[in-house]
Formats: C-alpha cells, sequence, structure tokens
C-alpha cells in the first residue's frame, strides 16, 4: 500500500517516519521522501496514529488526489533544486512532465490553483533558501554555488537574490544571525 506524506523534505524525515512506522509497528517495504510503500494495508486507525505521531515534526499524511499531486510535483521541484549537481540537458518543464505523464501546461495551471504562486516563483523560493543553506556552510564560493543551482553566471544568482531578500549574498553572508524559512513555509 502507498501512503503520501506532504512536507518530507529531507533525510531526517525519513528517519522521523522510520521511526513512527517501527513504533506503530507497521512493516514496510520503503520509504521515500514524499512516499512510504508498507507491506500490509493499513488501517484508518493506524493511518490516524502515524499523523499524530509525524505532525509534531511538521508532517502531514495526505489522502486527496489533488494533495497527492501537489505533494508530487514539490518532490519533483525538490530533487531539482537540491539533488540534481549538474545541469539537466532539458527544461524544468520537460523532466516534470515526463516524470509525472501529464503535460506541463496542466501541471503548473493546477499548482498555481491550489499553491497561490507559479512553479517558476516556487523554485525560487527554494533557490533562495539553498543559497542561503550554502552560503551558512561556507564551504562553496559564490561561483560554485551559481553552477550548483543552475544559475547562468554568479552576476544572475545575486540579482535573483537581492531581488527576493533585498540583500546580496555578500552583505547575506556578513550577517550575524542569518534569516532562513523552512521549506514547509514557502
Amino acid at each position: 500500500m502507498k501512503i503520501y506524506i506532504k512536507n518530507m523534505a529531507c533525510e531526517s524525515c525519513k528517519v522521523v517516519v522510520r521511526e513512527a512506522l517501527e513504533e506503530l509497528e507497521i512493516p514496510t517495504v520503503k520509504v521515500e521522501l514524499g512516499e512510504i510503500v508498507t507491506k500490509v494495508d493499513v488501517s484508518d486507525e493506524e493511518k490516524l496514529a502515524l499523523n499524530k505521531k509525524i505532525k509534531k515534526v511538521g508532517l502531514e499524511l495526505l489522502e486527496k488526489k489533488d494533495g497527492i499531486l501537489i505533494e508530487k510535483i514539490r518532490q519533483i521541484i525538490l530533487d531539482y533544486v537540491y539533488k540534481s549537481d549538474e545541469k539537466p540537458d532539458v527544461n524544468f518543464s520537460t523532466i516534470l512532465s515526463k516524470e509525472l505523464n501529464m503535460s506541463y501546461s496542466y501541471l503548473a495551471n493546477f499548482f498555481s490553483e491550489i499553491e497561490a504562486t507559479t512553479i517558476e516563483q516556487y523554485i525560487i523560493a527554494l533557490k533562495i533558501e539553498r543559497i542561503k543553506e550554502l552560503i551558512m556552510f561556507d564551504e562553496l564560493t559564490l561561483s560554485e554555488i551559481a553552477y550548483q543551482l543552475h544559475y547562468s553566471s554568479v552576476a544572475h544568482l545575486s540579482g535573483q537574490f537581492k531581488k527576493v531578500t533585498g540583500l546580496t549574498p555578500t552583505h547575506f553572508k556578513s550577517l550575524k544571525e542569518k534569516r532562513r524559512i523552512s521549506i514547509q513555509n514557502i
């Protein structure tokens, strides 16, 4: 049985979900970002208990078809922003259409209708948070960050960063208290 989870964005989320499943003694095949595959059907009571446990860390079970599609779109976007180190050969719209086997225009309109933001704006918001994170780690140069996040240049990254945050990446780096937004709040 497949169960979908909202707001799963990192390996820590997978650990939390695995622990909750073990506590509830729900046998699983795999736990992926946004999705659990169980060996057996999960009762409504077990789903409620699981939902209660994972809500403590900002996760939530998805039941409705619309919510599941939105979460799949988000997960593909997260993978695109956080996990792809090399620039893909095709546009993101092609990647999304291919992954979900639906037209990009349908997915873009659906996402905008439900989330009240465009896919492009969501990607930009995630990229800005990822840039903040990478700047705080102080392990990569701005050029390396620009390359990793598929910007055409450091100037493009800096311009977009300043437009969204009001700060240059260099000024952000110099701040003592760096402000980041959790993925659930984007």
